[in-house]
């Protein structure tokens, strides 16, 4: 299953390997308990507008990381408003699976380095 995230500076929409927007969900979320309008907007500011986590793609992301145990979830007042929202924490869990994304995501990112390397002579 690959998730669907839009970057904002190229058109079109670009798949990311499965895995990926769970790692940025749980890397967040290493950071305290945020809903998911406030993960979107936090992975949209850290990559300076680049990569813009679509409400389609997060909220099952969500829901599919919290049935395996890697979030927890709880409805809470908001601080600044009179309203609830989900909050989402991340579970002992969750923090092992983003150790293990995190790795998988380097291997990946130095074999795609690695192929982009110039030639020698080309």
């Amino acid at each position: 299953m690959a998730t669907i995230m839009t970057p904002k500076k190229t058109p079109g929409r670009t798949e990311l390997l499965q895995g990926t927007l769970d790692m940025l969900i749980l890397r967040t979320l290493l950071f305290g308990p945020a809903h998911g309008h406030q993960i979107a907007k936090h992975i949209q500011r850290t990559t300076d507008d680049v990569l813009q986590v679509e409400h389609g793609s997060l909220y099952p992301a969500l829901h599919r990381m919290e049935r395996k145990g890697w979030i927890a979830a709880k409805w809470e007042m908001a601080k600044d408003r009179n309203r609830e929202f989900k909050y989402y924490r991340l579970t002992p869990a969750g923090k092992k699976q983003l150790v293990r994304e995190e790795s998988r995501w380097k291997q990946l990112a130095a074999a795609v380095a690695t192929v982009m390397r110039p030639v020698p002579g080309g």
